[in-house]
Order: C-alpha cells, then sequence, then structure tokens
C-alpha cells in the first residue's frame, strides 16, 4: 500500500472509531419525534419549540429531534410544518431521564394533505427552505415516489433563478443566477460527483433519473461548515432512506415513451422500495431504466463573410440526427440505528448513460469562392469563381457515461454534542471506442458549370437551390471517400476519495443556545483523459457503396451514407484502408492529460440561536495542491525548419511535461436569519468563494501546427490559472402562509476575481508577445484569466395551495418564481460583456390542480437570450435565442395502489436557435427542432 492509500485506511479507521462515541443521557433531556397524520411518512424541518424557554429545533430526515439541558418543569411545546395545523404538547421533565414528545400533524382542517401529490411536495419543500440556514430552493417527492419531472436537470427548472442548458432537446447543465454551470458543486448523499467529460468540472444531471431521487435541495448562500468551491449553487441531491417513512413501501412504475419525430414508442420502467428489518435497521432503493429514441433536425452556418453587399456563410452544414439513449440507475441505502443518539449508514449509487448517436451531415465549404451575385436575402455561388466543396457524411458513435458513489458514514446527536462523520468514493467516466467520427465523403467543384443559391430569408433556416449541374450534385458515385477518422479509445475517468468529519458542542444559556462547530475535510480527486485517434484513407470507396435513406425534415439532403454502412466496409475491408501515421500520432497525444487536485480543508464556527435570532459566523481555509502532466506536440510540414534543420517529412514532435502548484484561502462568512413575527422569516448572508479552474484548462496540452512557411499556430492549456475568487452577499425575505403557501423575496451581489476566457493572441499582442512557455507562435488560443467581474438580482416566487376555496376550486394550485440577473465582466482587453450563460430574465409557472383521484399540472418555463460563447469581437459573440417551453402532466388515481398518468413534454415545440449579431442582424449559427414527447404509464405502490 502506498503512502497516499496508508493515510486514507488511517483516516477512514479514526473516523470509524469515533462513531463509538457513548450517546450519554444528559438530565433534563426531551426528544421526539414527527409524522403525519397517517403515520406513513416522517416529517423533516418541523420546527419544534419550547415555549416557555424560548428555544427551538427542527426535526432531520427520520423525523426526531431533541432537546438537551431542560431544566426540570412542565413546558409548551409546539411543532409547525407548512400546510399543517400547529400542535401543541404539555410535557413534564425531570432532572433525569428523557422525556417523549412525538407529533402526528394534520393537514388544514384536519384533512390529509401531507402524503401524497403536488401539495404534499410543495408542503415538504416550504418547511425545508423555512427551516434552512440561509437562501436555498427545495423540490421534494411525495411519499408514493413520485417527483416532478423524468431527470433531475428537468426537475431543477422549476425552481428560482435556474434555468437549463438544453441539448438535443433535453435539460443537461444547469444554470443558477444566470452564472456559468462550471460555478456551481454538485454532490450526491454529501460525495461531491466528479464529471464524466474530460472538458469540464460541471456534472450534466441527466445522467440521473429523478426515480431514485428523495429531494434535492439548491443551497445559494455558504456557512463555514460547506464546501467553498461554488459561486453559483451547491446542488445537493439525496436519494431515499429507510428511516424517511414509518411503514414498509414497495412500488413499480413502468411507461412509455414516444417521441413525434422518432414515431416509436419506447420502454421506460422503475421499482422502488423501503423497508424496515427491525426497528433500528431498514434498507431503501431502487432501480430505474429508461430508453429513448428521438431525432433532431439541425443547420448550422459559420465564418460569415460579406462581399459587395451580399452576407453569406464560408461553411453551411446542414446535419440529422438520431438517436438511442439508454439510462440506467440504481440507488441503495442502509441505514442502522446504533443506540438512541446514534446512526449509520451507508449509500451507493450508479447510474449509466449510453448514448448511440448517427448524424448524417450535407455541408458546403464556399472558404475558395465569391458570391457572383445576390440580394439582402440571397448569395449566389458558380464554381467559375472559384472551388465549392460538397461533403457528405455519416458519424456513427457510441459513448457511455457513469456515475458511480459510495459512501459510510455517521451522526451523532446527544443533545449537546453532535458528531457527524463520512468516507466516501465517486467516480465518473466516460468512454468511446470503436466509434466511426466521421466517415467523410467530398466532391470539389471548380469549372464544372456547377452552381447553387443560398436563400437566407428564413434567417434561422437557409434553403439551397442547386440552379446548374444538379446531376452531378446528386450522382452518390461522385463522393469519394476523404478519410474516415477511427476513435479507437476516448476515456476519461474522474475519481475522487473523500473523508469528513464535524464535531459540536451545544450550550443551553438564558434567552438561546450557542453552538461551536469545527471540522476537517480531506479530498483526493484524479482526472485523466487518454485518447487515441486514427485516420484512414481509401481512393477506391464512394459514397454509393454505403446508401442509406434520410429521415431530415428541413430540406432534401440525398443523397446519404445509411447509418452503419461505412462502419461495416470499414470493418469488413479494413486491408483495404491506408493508416495516415501523422495525422493519427498528432491528434492522439495533443489529447492526453492527468491532473491530481487534492483539498485540505478545515473550519471554525459559532452559532447563536433564539426563536426569532439565529446567527451563524466563522472562517474555512482550504489548501489547494495539483500535479498536472500533459504534452508538448508540434506538426511541422515538410519545408519546415526546427532546430535549423528543414524537414524532408511531414514529423510530430511529442514532448512531456509536467507542472506542480499550491495555493491556500480563508474563506469567512456571516449568516443571520430573523424571525420577527411567526412565519415572517429575514436572512442575510455575506460570504467567500471560490472555484477551481476546470482540470482541462489547467492542463499543459501544448499544441503547436508549423507549416512550410515557418508559421507556427498554437492552441495551449494554461497551468498558471487562478481559481475565480467572489465575495457574495444574499438577502431573503419570506413570509409563510397560514394555509400551504409562501411568497419570498430576495437579492444577491456578487463580485468575482479571475473570471476565465479563451483568447485570441497574434505574435505582438502583450503579455506573450509571441512566446508562451518557450513555446513561439504567431498566432494562440489560450486560456486567461479575466479582470474582475460583478452579478447582481433579485429573485421572487410565490407558491400556495388554494384550500380555502369552496369546492372544486379547493384543489387549485400555483407556483410563480421570477429572477432578474445582471452581469458585467472586463476582458483582458478591456472590453466588457456580459458573463456567459447570463439569462437577464427567467421565469417559471406552474398551475396544478390537485383533489381526490385526479391530479393535472400545466409548467411553463422561461429564459431570454444568453452569451454562450466569447468571439474575438462582439459580433462573434455566440449568442442563444430565448427560449420558452410548455409541459403537461396529468395523473389519476384508479385505486388505492394504482396511479395512470401522461405527460406531454415540449407542447409548443420550442426550438434552439443560436446566432451572432455580425453587421447588426442574426446570423444564424445553430438552428434545430425535435418535436413533442409524450409519456404514459402507471404506477402501483404496496
Amino acid at each position: 500500500m502506498n503512502i497516499r492509500n496508508s493515510r486514507r485506511a488511517l483516516a477512514v479507521a479514526l473516523l470509524a472509531s469515533a462513531a463509538a462515541l457513548p450517546g450519554l443521557a444528559h438530565a433534563g433531556e426531551l426528544a421526539g419525534s414527527a409524522v403525519d397524520s397517517t403515520g406513513t411518512r416522517a416529517l423533516q424541518a418541523v420546527t419544534v419549540r419550547i415555549v416557555e424557554l424560548d428555544r427551538v429545533t427542527h426535526t432531520d430526515r427520520d423525523g426526531r429531534f431533541v432537546f438537551a439541558d431542560v431544566p426540570a418543569g412542565t413546558y409548551t411545546v409546539e411543532a409547525r410544518y407548512v400546510g399543517a395545523e400547529a400542535m401543541t404538547r404539555r410535557v413534564t421533565v425531570t432532572e433525569a431521564g428523557i422525556v417523549e414528545a412525538d407529533f402526528a400533524l394534520e393537514g388544514i382542517g384536519g384533512e390529509d394533505i401531507l402524503v401524497v401529490g403536488p401539495a404534499a411536495n410543495q408542503a415538504s419543500a416550504l418547511s425545508r427552505q423555512r427551516a434552512a440556514d440561509g437562501v436555498e430552493s427545495v423540490l421534494t417527492r411525495d411519499a408514493i415516489g413520485q417527483f416532478p419531472d423524468q431527470n433531475v436537470a428537468e426537475s431543477l427548472r422549476r425552481l428560482p433563478g435556474i434555468n437549463i442548458l438544453n441539448d438535443q432537446g433535453e435539460g443537461r447543465f444547469v444554470s443558477v443566477r444566470g452564472l456559468d454551470p462550471e460555478l456551481n458543486s454538485t454532490s450526491l448523499n454529501g460525495v461531491r460527483l466528479p464529471a464524466p467529460e474530460s472538458d469540464v468540472r460541471s456534472v450534466a444531471l441527466d445522467v440521473i433519473s429523478s426515480d431514485i431521487i428523495e429531494s434535492i435541495v439548491v443551497k445559494k448562500s455558504l456557512t463555514p461548515d460547506m464546501d467553498a468551491d461554488t459561486i453559483g449553487a451547491s446542488i445537493e441531491i439525496n436519494t431515499t432512506s429507510a428511516f424517511d417513512r414509518k411503514k414498509d413501501y414497495y412500488a413499480a412504475k413502468i411507461e412509455g415513451s414516444y417521441n413525434d419525430y422518432a414515431n416509436v414508442v419506447t420502454p421506460k420502467g422503475s421499482v422502488d422500495f423501503s423497508t424496515k428489518l427491525s426497528d433500528n435497521l431498514g434498507i431503501a432503493g431502487g432501480l430505474s431504466y429508461y430508453k429513448r429514441k428521438f431525432e433532431t433536425d439541425n443547420v448550422e452556418a459559420d465564418d460569415w463573410e460579406e462581399e459587395d453587399g451580399v452576407a453569406y456563410a464560408e461553411d453551411l452544414q446542414y446535419r440529422d440526427y438520431d438517436v438511442e439513449r439508454e439510462r440506467i440507475s440504481a440507488a441503495m441505502s442502509i441505514d442502522f440505528r446504533a443506540s438512541d443518539t446514534t446512526t449509520l449508514y451507508a449509500r451507493g449509487n450508479f447510474s449509466q448513460f449510453d448514448d448511440q448517436e448517427y448524424r448524417r451531415r450535407l455541408s458546403f465549404d464556399f472558404g475558395d469562392s465569391a458570391p457572383v451575385g445576390g440580394t439582402a436575402d440571397t448569395a449566389v455561388f458558380e464554381d467559375s469563381n472559384g472551388e465549392i466543396q460538397v461533403e457528405r457524411d455519416i458519424k456513427d458513435r457510441f459513448e457511455r457515461q457513469r456515475i458511480r458513489s459510495l459512501v459510510l458514514g455517521g451522526d451523532t446527536d446527544t443533545g449537546t454534542w453532535k458528531f457527524n462523520w463520512s468516507a466516501s468514493w465517486a467516480k465518473s467516466s466516460e468512454k468511446e471506442n470503436g466509434s466511426v467520427d466521421p466517415a467523410k465523403f467530398e466532391r470539389k467543384f471548380e469549372d464544372e458549370g456547377f452552381g447553387v443559391t443560398l436563400d437566407y430569408s428564413d434567417r434561422r433556416l437557409p434553403l439551397f437551390n442547386v440552379t446548374s449541374n444538379n446531376g452531378l450534385f446528386i450522382d452518390p458515385g461522385q463522393y469519394e471517400l476523404d478519410d474516415i477518422e477511427y476513435t479507437a479509445l476516448s476515456s476519461s475517468q474522474d475519481e475522487e476519495y473523500a473523508l469528513k468529519g464535524d464535531i459540536a458542542r451545544e450550550f443551553a444559556m438564558a434567552g438561546g443556545t450557542f453552538t461551536v462547530q469545527a471540522g476537517a475535510k480531506a479530498r483526493w480527486r484524479d482526472k485523466t483523459y487518454d485518447k487515441t485517434v486514427e485516420f484512414y484513407e481509401n481512393d477506391d470507396l464512394t459514397l454509393a457503396d454505403v446508401l442509406g435513406q434520410q429521415t431530415y425534415r428541413f430540406t432534401v439532403l440525398e443523397p446519404v451514407p445509411s447509418y452503419t454502412g461505412a462502419t461495416d466496409y470499414f470493418h469488413d475491408n479494413f486491408d483495404a484502408f491506408e493508416f495516415q501515421e501523422i495525422d493519427s500520432i498528432f491528434d492522439s497525444a495533443v489529447e492526453d492529460y492527468a491532473v491530481s487536485e487534492d483539498i485540505v480543508a478545515a473550519y471554525l464556527l459559532g452559532k447563536w440561536e433564539t426563536s426569532t435570532l439565529r446567527v451563524i459566523g466563522g472562517v474555512r481555509y482550504e489548501r489547494t495542491k495539483n500535479v498536472i502532466d500533459g504534452n508538448t506536440v508540434t506538426l511541422a510540414e515538410e519545408g519546415a525548419v526546427v532546430d535549423g534543420v528543414e524537414l524532408e517529412d511531414d514529423t510530430v514532435f511529442i514532448e512531456p511535461v509536467r507542472f506542480r502548484r499550491k495555493y491556500e484561502d480563508w474563506l469567512p462568512s456571516l449568516t443571520l436569519r430573523f424571525e420577527p413575527k411567526q412565519d415572517l422569516v429575514l436572512r442575510l448572508a455575506g460570504y467567500k468563494s471560490l472555484v477551481r479552474p476546470k482540470l482541462s484548462a489547467l492542463a499543459p496540452r501544448f499544441a503547436v501546427e508549423q507549416n512550410d512557411d515557418n508559421e507556427r499556430e498554437g492552441e495551449f492549456g494554461n497551468p498558471d490559472l487562478k481559481p475565480y475568487k467572489a465575495w457574495n452577499i444574499d438577502a431573503d425575505v419570506a413570509y409563510y402562509f397560514s394555509g400551504n403557501g409562501a411568497v419570498s423575496l430576495g437579492g444577491f451581489y456578487k463580485t468575482i476575481d479571475n473570471f476565465i476566457v479563451e483568447a485570441e493572441y497574434e505574435a505582438d499582442d502583450a503579455p506573450y508577445n509571441g512566446v508562451y512557455r518557450g513555446i513561439a507562435f504567431d498566432e494562440a488560443v489560450i486560456p486567461i484569466n479575466g479582470r474582475k467581474a460583478e452579478v447582481a438580482g433579485i429573485e421572487a416566487s410565490f407558491s400556495q395551495a388554494f384550500t380555502m376555496l369552496p369546492a372544486p376550486f379547493d384543489g387549485l394550485l400555483t407556483q410563480l418564481n421570477y429572477t432578474y440577473t445582471w452581469s458585467e465582466g472586463e476582458l483582458f482587453d478591456g472590453r466588457k460583456i456580459r458573463l456567459p450563460s447570463n439569462s437577464k430574465n427567467t421565469f417559471n409557472a406552474v398551475l396544478g390542480y390537485d383533489k381526490g383521484p385526479f391530479t393535472l399540472r400545466v409548467a411553463g418555463t422561461y429564459r431570454d437570450a444568453y452569451l454562450d460563447e466569447i468571439g474575438g469581437d462582439p459580433g462573434e459573440d455566440r449568442i442563444v435565442n430565448d427560449h420558452f417551453q410548455v409541459d403537461i402532466s396529468a395523473k389519476y388515481r384508479l385505486t388505492d395502489q394504482i396511479r395512470l398518468f401522461a405527460d406531454w413534454i415540449n407542447v409548443n415545440n420550442a426550438k434552439y436557435f443560436a446566432y451572432q449579431n455580425n453587421g447588426g442582424g442574426q446570423q444564424l449559427l445553430q438552428y434545430e427542432k425535435y418535436g413533442p414527447t409524450f409519456k404514459f404509464g402507471a404506477r402501483m405502490t404496496f
């Protein structure tokens, strides 16, 4: 065992032994639990108050609470939960022993609304938000395992200040308060999730099925006991525990999914259970499988130019995507109550995301030609005025992502002392091997009488019309194989071990309680990327040998290759292909990297709490160490001069490089929670946080291409990148109605140093002046730290179950939220921009009806345009257009055990549109359309 693993094993042993701390029962102890009136579900975040002493606590996830050091006497104990009638009990505390005070809470008017349906989810979420220290938003599922949406990303879009960045019509990455997804952190059962992809820190949350989720908490302000590496939010996902429920529970769900474009029904199924093997031992878990087939019609343009008043794109592509995705998610949780004060747990999760993508593409390359005429909406090209290149290709790619996590831990709460510990492991991976990505067939037209006219009258969907020599254009035998790019291996591995321990001592004082808490955490992370790509040529292969049929709807693309024709031909006739060694070596070596990131953290905080005031202040320390490996890879063409020698052939030079670095951060914070009157809560938080650079951007992947004129173009990683550092202020006021509802208004401000952008440099640009780390260049792209950025905004939300209305309107339910976010960042050249992914306005609305056997929900979500990528000047910035989507879901309770449901996703067929504002107009970069999806099925509980 190496030294590093020995340290991990020793730390695990120390923390495990700490779980055996005796649970001393202090004199005058008051404990109890809270459940719903049916005794089905433990209620988390119930506010419990000893009225005469003005002492407050909240129930944990198994509904339990404890007060220590309670003087002997008779007291009134009050329990409050959103959407429930307040309940009080009189108890007598003696000088020795534990007094129990249990609560079974009923809904407003004595009805049971706390278990099933949207109203139950709303009551649970609002109760947790109300009890929270800082500013946060919560999503929960009800007692029969219903969650609002199909995957975690889709569910989160319903919360204030959150929008979702889509991929082919599905929500994937989460943007909080208009900030880049890279500025969020994501954990599952307290385990920080590493990223499967090679080039990001953020986790695509569509990998995780909502069927295994109990709750999602989006914490927008930080306290010292939390990991400090977030500026957007800390997204905390929790799966089910056996102690969440008081009764055994088993459920199965079957579903069909139909995409309007794919015209096929695909299956989804899940099982979910929670059972207690004894009073002190329980197991909960679930398994979900989902297969989805869908199609996307896409058109993309790039390199816009203007010639004699005619604007046109040098590169125009029509893309036809046919995709099949499979998701498997599994979760298992074992909980053991070792004593009245100590609970031990083990939680494991596995998610797998398989993506089989076929992409047919028709491309026009007008880079060597210029239009011979045109209008404001058209461009006319003829091959007599320069070469026109037409390419038809096929991508046949299978990719698998996996996220695995395991955590062992324990929680001890004696009322006076609190101790928790955990030891965790998480690994994410993305692997692709054996993909043809792509096989390219091309035809170059020059002085052959070929002509084509582009019609830009629809800015989103330009169309082409071949005006002459169409016979050559549609003849598949004319398109010879350019090359096959074969991905022999693309393997991203991201693994993290972590150990954590926290200890707190609570002191009961006159008028309130004071808690001193300290803790430490160590994280060891290793991320690697290994790519092997191979290029092959075969001059005898033409498109006619691998013909297929299009499924594209925008225009006619035929002739097109079949899905697997090129792949099958390549494998069946491998010896007929010529391996392109130089390109293969260069593209493989330049991608590889390995980065380790070790973080040691410690904190100290103090907490003062009364029934009206909670103050948490403290400081966190984090030390970061990196070891970073990559390659300097130079591709020099024949005739180039390297080290004074003129090369006789194209040559690749590879030099491994390594860098080490470390830095420290002190991160103070102060949080105030004030409840001047019942149901009115005010919060104010100020804190410092950071986000470390993407590991792929740190990696010293130094790629240089040198032509025979000795001009050198480079693309470099930057091991010197500094982390984002931010000072944050959050303020929030919320009023909780006597029924199931609340209204809130909040504001936030952030000032961020060292935000990271990619910059393009010429040889005479400062600060590099044509030399980066001893590597000379004429042009280069380098990620660098920008200057200062500011973010400010407001959030408003309203939720209400209208149970006070006369029947049948007492089943109405409304959730509304709006967020405005302003941001400004200054680049290295002084240009000011809105930060990437910042939508100024986001709005979500849910209108529902939940009464008797019937539940209906209509949900709309809107976000306006945002900056996606920064160009060389404002006219080249990539902007993603605004997005509005409507979803409808309905459920019907057939019996107490069987519920039928149907969902209509993307009712209004919302599209994706990205553009640049070059020349004052919206010039197309990408437009795609997916069609709506229909889901239907049944859920059975036992």
